[in-house]
């Protein structure tokens, strides 16, 4: 890759999140493109030049299918851009990572996906990667890349989903996690898979969006031949929506944002930079 895949600076995290740490914001959504995007209210921090070639940044996969041509989004852009600058930010303020303020907007036949050792897939349950889609997957993952993938529930997205890995990976079978894995308690230390609603969700009294075939959180992950995780597939759960909604409900961000959503991000991210 031509950005190295790994930090090469001190992770030093802050394990102790104070509530008082985090200001509520209220946000909007806006599709537009992240060079000119309304922040809505997050800062803007300094980072240190030094470090420039080092920055993580928070970058999404804009794929083709379902809606996804240009910038008036499509399933690829659920929750952005508050789920990425809230995320993006408090990486910044929680941890010692030198992180982009701007976060970046990615597709899949693109050489720049191999600047970001971390990529970001939303709501792929019906997704259709085209075979240039998958074939530029494939290569950024065999070659250092790491995938997070979020928000897809139920047996039919996640059918959906399958079949597009397999294309990616015939060969590879995605592994459910145990709650022992480190990614579980590398910074913070879970004590359960966590299952985040969507805020629509939790206001009717569901974590599981309603969908009986979705009551049980599922974490994935696919390996390659030495072993390293290249991929974490977050099903029946929706961490982005727990950094997109910080700032629009006190209760569901003590529940969810900052009790599960933020610590196990913070958690991926950091497996993914130092493994």
């Amino acid at each position: 890759m031509s950005r190295t895949t790994r930090l090469l600076i001190p992770v030093v995290i802050l394990l102790i999140v104070s509530t008082t740490a985090i200001a509520q914001r209220g946000m909007r959504r806006r599709f537009v493109d992240p060079a000119n995007v309304d922040r809505g209210g997050v800062p803007v921090w300094e980072t240190d030049p030094k470090f420039k070639s080092d920055l993580f940044t928070f970058a999404r996969i804009k794929y083709s299918s379902h809606g996804g041509g240009g910038w008036g989004g499509g399933k690829w852009a659920t929750d952005y851009p508050d789920s990425d600058l809230n995320f993006s930010y408090r990486l910044h303020e929680l941890t010692a990572l030198e992180v982009d303020p701007h976060g970046k907007i990615v597709e899949l036949t693109d050489e720049a996906i191999f600047d970001y050792p971390f990529l970001y897939m939303i709501e792929p349950g019906q997704m259709y990667l085209s075979d240039e889609e998958v074939a530029g997957l494939r290569r950024y993952l065999l070659n250092g890349g790491f995938l997070m993938v979020d928000d897809f529930w139920g047996e039919y997205e996640w059918d959906n989903f399958y079949a597009n890995i397999k294309r990616v990976f015939p060969d590879r079978e995605p592994q459910e996690l145990p709650l022992e894995h480190e990614i579980f308690h590398c910074v913070y230390d879970l004590k359960k898979k966590p299952q985040v609603p969507s805020i629509h969700a939790w206001y009717s009294g569901r974590t599981d969006e309603g969908r009986p075939d979705a009551q049980e959180p599922h974490y994935r992950g696919i390996f390659d031949d030495k072993g390293r995780m290249m991929a974490i597939i977050c099903h029946n759960t929706d961490l982005g929506d727990g950094w997109e909604r910080e700032g629009e409900d006190a209760t569901y961000f003590k529940e969810f944002s900052e009790k599960w959503s933020y610590p196990l991000g913070i958690n991926i991210v950091t497996y993914a930079m130092t493994h």
